[in-house]
């Protein structure tokens, strides 16, 4: 070979690393911008959102759908307070937030007040301005979590506005469902604020809950009225999930641990 022929030989080699660079570079800020712009892949860590969201489950969080704050750019720190191409979420929403005071944290409820609501528990029963949210009893069903198998009373529930979904409760209407197979209560107060009246959301604010009612910390505990600004996004689908025989270091687990029946499954 000719030295003309190796230099353009090595020209070329060099030319096809230089093209794989940029391809690599492009790549990552396309999905640079997809994770931080567009939408965000969560996994459900608990059981508060049962029986509508598992622990296992992937969903797909789209971004866009209340606009754009300093949270939803997270982990970019120094960004300004306030929201852009805000869109307000809607009653029976299932969002992404990260609460006041805890704002390392990503937490997952259902959007159940709206600025302005007053919120009351009675025996368990949401009361939005005054109103009682209709119920229907779906009986009392086993379902496994990481406590074993336990018999839960599940209802139909219908927000204002018609938003229905299956919601979980661990009290005293089916024997024993307050208590885990570790024989701990799990309860939470059935009428809430303790001590009587009414919650009021305040204005810019949204009242969270989730669906496995005795069993999750939301805006009636350490997580309280959620700001407008702190919203991430709103949870669309699942898009794969994975019980409790997944396991990283065994490949094999990465297929036989797949809940098929969840596979790419709209949340409501």
């Amino acid at each position: 070979m000719t030295t003309a022929a190796k230099a353009k030989s090595g020209e070329s080699a060099g030319s096809t690393l230089l093209d794989l660079f940029k391809t690599i570079v492009y790549a990552l800020l396309l999905a640079l911008v997809i994770r931080f712009v567009l939408v965000q892949p969560f996994r459900i860590p608990s059981g508060s959102m049962q029986p509508t969201l598992l622990v296992g489950d992937y969903v797909v969080v789209t971004k866009w759908s209340y606009g754009y704050s300093r949270y939803s750019f997270s982990p970019i720190p120094g960004l300004p307070e306030g929201r852009i191409f805000g869109q307000t979420p809607q009653r029976g929403d299932i969002a992404v937030f990260r609460p006041v005071g805890q704002e390392d944290k990503d937490f997952i409820k259902r959007v159940v007040g709206l600025p302005g609501d007053r919120i009351r528990l009675i025996g368990g029963v949401v009361h939005i301005n005054g109103e009682p949210a209709k119920r229907e009893s779906l009986g009392v069903r086993p379902f496994s979590d990481r406590e074993g198998i336990t018999d839960i009373q599940a209802y139909r529930e219908t927000l204002p506005g018609g938003q229905a979904h299956t919601i979980f409760e661990r009290g005293s209407e089916a024997e024993g469902t307050c208590i885990d197979s570790r024989g701990q209560s799990r309860c939470a107060v059935d009428d809430w604020p303790v001590g009587g009246g009414e919650h009021v959301v305040p204005e810019g604010h949204y009242f969270m809950m989730g669906d496995d009612r005795d069993n999750s910390d939301d805006s009636r505990g350490s997580v309280g009225d959620v700001p407008f600004d702190h919203f991430v996004g709103k949870a669309q689908f699942v898009f794969i999930s994975y019980d409790d025989s997944a396991n990283l270091f065994l490949p094999w687990t990465w297929i036989t641990g797949i809940r098929g029946d969840r596979l790419v499954r709209a949340v409501d």
